[in-house]
């Protein structure tokens, strides 16, 4: 039984040099960007945003007409960047792009005024529940707080034992059983 004890061992070890040996799966985990296509994508925005799309093959042919790229692999990837980031700009400002068309935006939503305000205070239509509230906080005589019409919906109060978290026989959720 040594000898094959030591022979286990051997073929073990040789298991493991011969696994050190051979090449890794490839990565399942996802490409970093570098520095260069970020900051190449950037300033292509910026100098020709009007020319820009949010289709990739339209930005790969605008790219070869406006700047030197001295691989079409590099140049792939600027595009796919550069459509990412206008796709973003679309939805809301990026940070380190200045685009003048951005900030424009920007200033002409502050000085939006609404015709009518979203927040109505002249008058605030509320339930029974909520004037009681209202007087034991001693705000009863607020402007503008109307008591709302009941519509006649009748409330089912469930039974004490269901819903919850509790570890009752109605339902409840998962309580502690003991």
């Amino acid at each position: 039984t040594l000898g094959t004890l030591a022979s286990f061992r051997l073929s073990e070890k040789t298991l493991a040099l011969a696994r050190a040996s051979l090449p890794l799966p490839p990565a399942t985990m996802g490409r970093v960007r570098t520095k260069t296509v970020k900051k190449s994508s950037r300033q292509v925005i910026e100098r020709y945003y009007s020319k820009m799309t949010l289709d990739f093959h339209t930005n790969k042919k605008i790219l070869e007409e406006v700047a030197i790229i001295p691989s079409k692999r590099l140049r792939n990837k600027i595009a796919g960047f550069s459509t990412h980031l206008m796709k973003r700009i679309q939805k809301g400002s990026v940070r380190g792009i200045s685009l003048k068309l951005q900030e424009e935006e920007r200033e002409r939503r502050m000085d939006f005024v609404p015709d009518e305000s979203a927040i109505k205070t002249d008058r605030i239509e509320v339930d029974k529940e909520t004037i009681d509230l209202l007087a034991s906080l001693g705000m009863s005589e607020m402007p503008g707080i109307v008591l709302k019409e009941e519509t006649g919906v009748v409330s089912q109060s469930l039974p004490p034992y269901a819903g919850g978290r509790g570890g009752g026989f109605g339902g409840g959720g998962a309580g502690r059983r003991y």
